[in-house]
């Protein structure tokens, strides 16, 4: 699978949002789209007026982006969208959220998703007492993610786990800070997911 190696804070400026893929430093003035909020390259200030299917196009990056996912990942996931009940696009948020690497950071345990996706597949989390090492694993209701003993006790794990303890957690899920391990009391649903996407573009795009 290809990897983006460029410096990340490019595609934020590129979908002109935070898509949250430094950490921290994306919450401070360090971060180059609270001074540059334009598309990078010289040609990045041109006001250029995007529609139809480069809008939908836009949506589908910016929100490929913000999971970290490749596009054949990406499309497989849709897939399964598609095939369940109810509104394709909220389907697809909601399953998105369920990914492994995405509950690690939402919940504290990680700076980043792309931090948690290196943590998973280094094999330091478990679910529900199983040993899980796929980032893109769904978690369900009533399951349980916690360190691995060993991990729990990694004093470089515990400060980060420190550092996020003021961090808002989303209603769906629940966090013990003194066992150091997160619950999902319910599945996520579209009020539950704060970035601003129009799904509804990324549906008509998958469905040309």
């Amino acid at each position: 699978m290809s990897r983006y190696r460029e410096p990340v804070c490019r595609l934020c400026r590129g979908e002109k949002v935070k898509l949250f893929l430094k950490g921290n430093k994306c919450l401070t003035d360090k971060c180059p789209i609270e001074r540059r909020l334009y598309p990078p390259g010289e040609h990045g200030r041109m006001r250029r007026r995007i529609l139809g299917y480069g809008l939908q196009l836009r949506e589908k990056q910016k929100l490929k982006r913000y999971y970290g996912m490749s596009e054949k990942q990406f499309r497989l996931f849709f897939l399964r969208a598609e095939r369940k009940r109810g509104i394709t696009g909220e389907n697809l948020l909601s399953t998105l959220e369920r990914r492994l690497d995405n509950v690690i950071y939402l919940v504290g345990f990680s700076h980043s998703r792309s931090h948690a996706r290196q943590l998973i597949t280094h094999g330091h989390f478990r679910v529900n007492d199983w040993n899980v090492n796929v980032p893109s694993f769904l978690v369900d209701k009533g399951d349980t993610i916690a360190f691995k003993d060993k991990s729990g006790k990694n004093e470089t794990l515990k400060a980060i786990v420190d550092s996020n303890k003021n961090k808002t957690v989303p209603g769906w899920l629940d966090i013990d800070w003194e066992g150091i391990q997160a619950k999902v009391l319910d599945l996520p649903t579209r009020e539950d997911i704060t970035f601003p996407v129009e799904e509804h573009l990324v549906v008509e795009l998958y469905s040309k």
